[in-house]
């Protein structure tokens, strides 16, 4: 059982890194690999879960214990496999979903990847009671005032989410945010309702390098 790699990344793809510990190359699958391109050229630790099918071994990672430990819930729930669980941590930050999960917004946790309606209810009936132990600090998850009740998902998830994704993950590749916004215009005008953060990285990605 591998509980965490520690080593430098050699490779940064849209759905996993590789990093190098002692000369070997572990594949890891993650939900936001380009954070990781912060850290290129120092040792990174990258906490791990273990996944074993009859046909692979697996390995996805996660920037924290309270990350991995949250995976390890959504793995819980009926339907939720760990490409999904995964997926659903790359529509937004963990703390965020917790609340979602708590506050039994299935508005919000059907925007997630891979989330349809029964197995949002699903995850509030098996988990609501179960998170306070990841440790994640729910107290800034959505705001104070009744902005959330008004606007329902606001600013918050959906589009706001994907773009916000998109932008750190550009920023983790050394884009400049004057960069970014010069063909950030263009972006949008490309963008689908449907686009993950990932679909619209490349997109970013193709107009970034064609200057």
């Amino acid at each position: 059982m591998i509980d965490y790699l520690r080593g430098q990344i050699q490779l940064c793809e849209t759905d996993f890194i590789v990093i190098d510990v002692n000369g070997v190359g572990y594949r890891v699958f993650c939900a936001n690999p380009y954070a990781y391109q912060l850290n290129k050229d120092a040792d990174v630790v990258v906490f791990i879960h273990y996944h074993v099918r009859e046909d692979a071994i697996l390995l996805y990672g996660f920037t924290s214990r309270e990350e991995q430990a949250l995976f390890r819930r959504l793995l819980e729930v009926s339907g939720i496999g760990p490409r999904v669980a995964l997926g659903v941590l790359s529509g937004g930050r963990p703390e965020m979903l917790i609340s979602a999960i708590q506050r039994e917004d299935i508005t919000y946790l059907t925007r997630m990847p891979g989330i349809g309606k029964k197995t949002a209810q699903r995850m509030v009936l098996d988990l609501k009671d179960k998170l306070v132990s990841t440790g994640l600090n729910l107290g800034d998850a959505f705001p104070n005032d009744d902005s959330y009740e008004v606007t329902g998902i606001s600013s918050f998830t959906g589009e706001a989410v994907v773009i916000r994704e998109t932008k750190e993950a550009l920023r983790a590749l050394s884009f400049t945010d004057s960069e970014i916004e010069r063909i950030w215009p263009a972006v949008k005008a490309k963008m689908n309702e449907e686009d993950s953060s990932d679909i619209l990285i490349k997109k970013a990605l193709q107009l970034l390098y064609k200057g």
